[in-house]
């Protein structure tokens, strides 16, 4: 997910980390390792954000396009009409490709907000959002767990969006559905060893890790951020940043297209198949037309390849 984007859709159109003991144990932490059902044959999975389709076209139409140009699943917005919800996951049944997540994403208001009115609003914003993976057939919807500002301490966005996630969990249980964290540029869960130990502090299964491999290159290398989340990670986003890696390389840069930035790809492709990870690989860049979709798809068959 990228930093503050628009999270509110009603149509179809997207305990505290105590220092040294924290990490003990995380790489065999409590979190149980990634469902069989999300170990599917042949995996890792190709998947697409659905604002990246053509808007032109018809709902049917953008999820056939998805699954002719190479897409084997979709991520979607969340979507609160049930009568679109319906329609969209039967336009992907029909089209052969799966929903298998929301993009609710949890800016505006954060769980972490200072003020209990808005903290609550977004409790509530995160239930729908969960209800609608739930009428669409995802696995999960990703959460940007909190945001620390000028008016949120990192201590407390902490505790609030612990306590707030913790709130969530019967709901998640209940519907099986995910509650999957994503580290993204909101000043939160700055290193793996955090993000690893904040994800194993609910001792769910239901909540896991969303990574997204383009955002932590400002300041970071994203194979060291996989190799240490491993089984954590239930999903994935890809995208390519032009600048870094980690700060000796300044906090200049900018996305650009798959396998045009500053990743190393292949390492970042070993370090998924030492994890064993092979969920979905939903792309998160611009959309486009036909041809630049079949390009993106073709990008990513590289990635998937070690290339």
């Amino acid at each position: 997910m990228k930093p503050n984007r628009s999270e509110t859709h009603t149509s179809i159109s997207r305990r505290a980390f105590v220092g040294g003991t924290a990490g003990v144990a995380l790489l065999a932490g409590p979190a149980g390792a990634q469902d069989t059902a999300s170990k599917a044959e042949h995996g890792p999975h190709k998947a697409v954000l659905y604002s990246m389709l053509p808007e032109n076209l018809t709902v049917e139409d953008r999820l056939k396009l998805a699954r002719d140009v190479g897409f084997e699943g979709v991520e979607a917005p969340p979507i609160t009409d049930p009568k679109e919800q319906e329609r969209l996951r039967a336009a992907a049944e029909s089209a052969g490709v799966r929903i298998h997540s929301v993009i609710y994403g949890g800016w505006d208001p954060p769980l972490s907000s200072p003020d209990p009115q808005a903290a609550a609003q977004s409790l509530k914003n995160a239930e729908a959002a969960l209800q609608c993976a739930k009428a669409l057939g995802a696995d999960d919807i990703l959460l940007v767990p909190a945001v620390v500002d000028a008016k949120t301490r990192y201590v407390d966005a902490y505790h609030r969006s612990q306590q707030a996630i913790r709130r969530l969990l019967p709901l998640a249980e209940q519907l099986k559905v995910k509650i999957c964290l994503e580290e993204v540029w909101n000043n939160f869960l700055l290193s793996p060893l955090e993000f690893a130990a904040f994800v194993d502090s609910f001792r769910s299964r239901w909540v896991g890790a969303y990574f997204d491999v383009g955002n932590v290159v400002p300041f970071a290398w994203p194979q060291d951020w996989i190799r240490t989340l491993g089984h954590r990670i239930q999903k994935v986003h890809l995208k390519d940043f032009k600048g870094g890696p980690g700060l000796f390389g300044g906090i200049g840069g900018h996305f650009v297209n798959l396998l045009e930035g500053s990743i190393d790809w292949p390492e970042v492709r070993r370090a998924f198949a030492e994890i064993g990870y092979t969920g979905y690989m939903t792309t998160e860049l611009a959309g486009g037309d036909e041809a630049y979709l079949r390009d993106v798809s073709r990008r990513v068959d590289k990635i998937l390849a070690g290339s």
